[in-house]
């Protein structure tokens, strides 16, 4: 079994946001794959399916960001995932607008979401992939930057293609592991 975990916070106003990548990858993948997230479980919208032959959950926390980590113990837990079959998908302001960037464990760098994680699990040694939102421009403050949505159409588009990348990196990571998920990143990002 494969945990699939993108990281946002519920509701419509954060809908769609630079926080919200994670849950707007999770809703690609259970687009593309019908994989219907219909279940509440363990503090989050989950969704079993199969991806491309593999036994799948997706799972969209609905505890907001920086509390994560207390519905990923409970999905890990309920669905006992190898240690690497575990996955989180959620924004990176270091990273340029629709970049991608998987490691196959390591620290949470800034990401409150990844830090609460990595603390109630105890561990960091989990694959993660990360959607790039940018930096904030000058005068704009963090939280306001990450809450915001995308004021123009060819940065919705970017964004959106970073997505359905992500989705295909996940994918990828599944029949291939780290490395086909690293060499796809690499032809991504270009």
């Amino acid at each position: 079994m494969y945990l699939i975990v993108g990281l946002g916070n519920p509701g419509r106003k954060y809908a769609h946001t630079r926080h919200n990548v994670g849950f707007d990858v999770i809703d690609v993948l259970s687009q593309k794959y019908d994989i219907p997230l219909l279940k509440l479980r363990d503090k989050a919208v989950v969704g079993e399916g199969r991806i491309r032959g593999q036994r799948v959950a997706l799972a969209q926390p609905q505890t907001f960001m920086n509390l994560s980590g207390e519905s990923v113990v409970q999905l890990v837990s309920w669905y006992k995932p190898e240690d690497d079959h575990l996955l989180v998908v959620f924004d990176d302001v270091d990273l340029p607008e629709g970049k991608l960037r998987f490691r196959p464990s390591g620290s949470a760098g800034t990401h409150n979401g990844m830090r609460n994680i990595i603390y109630l699990l105890g561990r960091d040694d989990f694959p993660r992939l990360r959607v790039g939102i940018g930096r904030p421009p000058e005068g704009w403050d963090m939280k306001d930057w990450v809450l915001a949505g995308y004021d123009t159409k060819e940065l919705r588009q970017t964004m959106f293609d970073a997505y359905l990348g992500a989705a295909d990196v996940v994918a990828e990571w599944i029949e291939g592991g780290v490395d086909a998920a690293r060499q796809l990143v690499g032809k991504l990002n270009g």
